[in-house]
């Protein structure tokens, strides 16, 4: 009964494992590994080594020097006071540069620290997925992992960088800041007609919920029947006891078919992956190819046209007299 809980209860510990042995010219994986009784709650207790290589390092170095940029900028914001710096922090932003610059470069305090930031954190996350393609080939495995995190780098690129550039604008781009991003959000769906209405966005959503939806299942089911060793999975799909049988007669029972152990994990890696896709092509067709999805919709007849309650007001530019 000890893994009757959503936690786990048991942590089987043994020696430390570097890991297999990996083919090729790699750099040695560094960090002694150590155990964490916390870790050993949510997951493996074993903490390291860690394989970083070159690329893992330039990785970093990017990613501190974005990190430090965007920092200090906010900061500078607040004139250097720490207590507002805390205070202020989820308002905090730094702004892409105004639209009057389009994709010019603008001085550093209109706009240049958000492009330099962005330049790089982009070639962070660039050599971060690098690094993961390349590992994931040297321990002989499938690249699923590297192109699944393909699809959010390519939301992260629409927001940033591919739609501003076919915009003309910079300005186009989203601030960093928690905040500020979101009201940036707000207010591009309210630029151009409610964002609820672009299909991908709608498609987007149905992903997105879908893959909750899809992770809480197969989680539940594993977890129902650890009991009967079912978070072995690789065992059970060799030796099938008790734990597949129930776990496939529940799912048959309950919706007429069962995903299969492998299915399972497809399923919820297309549904996962579709969410930023479908999200990162909405994202690019608006401004430039829709200018307002409200107008869309009801031309494809996915809304309805409100009724004119109100009579027609007169532009009175337009009335007899007026000065032309």
């Amino acid at each position: 009964m000890g893994y009757q809980n959503i936690f786990t209860k048991v942590q089987v510990r043994g020696p430390a494992y570097p890991g297999i042995p990996m083919r090729g010219l790699n750099d040695p994986r560094v960090g002694k590994p150590l155990f964490s009784h916390l870790m050993g709650i949510i997951g493996d207790a074993q903490i390291g080594p860690v394989y970083l290589g070159w690329l893992g390092v330039a990785s970093l170095i990017c990613g501190l020097t974005a990190f430090e940029i965007i920092g200090l900028n906010m900061w500078a914001s607040v004139n250097w006071s720490p207590i507002q710096f805390i205070r202020q922090l989820p308002w905090l932003a730094l702004e892409p540069p105004p639209p009057s610059y389009g994709l010019h470069l603008p001085p550093l305090n209109q706009g240049g620290w958000w492009l330099m930031a962005g330049f790089f954190l982009t070639t962070s996350i660039l050599l971060w997925w690098t690094r993961m393609y390349r590992r994931a080939r040297a321990l002989g495995m499938g690249t699923h992992v590297p192109w699944a995190f393909a699809s959010a780098i390519w939301l992260y690129l629409v927001l940033g960088f591919i739609r501003p550039l076919l915009m003309g604008s910079w300005g186009e781009a989203v601030p960093f800041g928690i905040f500020p991003h979101l009201d940036w959000t707000a207010a591009l769906s309210l630029r151009y007609g409610n964002l609820f209405y672009n299909p991908f966005h709608m498609l987007s959503i149905v992903f997105l919920y879908g893959s909750t939806l899809l992770f809480a299942m197969h989680g539940a089911t594993i977890l129902a029947v650890s009991r009967f060793g079912g978070e072995r999975e690789i065992e059970q799909a060799i030796d099938r006891g008790t734990a597949a049988e129930r776990a496939a007669i529940f799912w048959r029972w309950t919706m007429g078919f069962n995903a299969t152990f492998e299915s399972i994990h497809r399923w919820a890696w297309w549904f996962a992956v579709l969410t930023t896709l479908t999200g990162g092509i909405g994202i690019l067709l608006t401004g430039t190819v829709v200018d307002n999805w409200y107008l869309w919709a009801v031309k494809h007849h996915v809304a309805p046209s409100y009724p004119h309650v109100f009579p027609t007001i007169v532009d009175p530019a337009t009335l007899p007299g007026a000065s032309q």
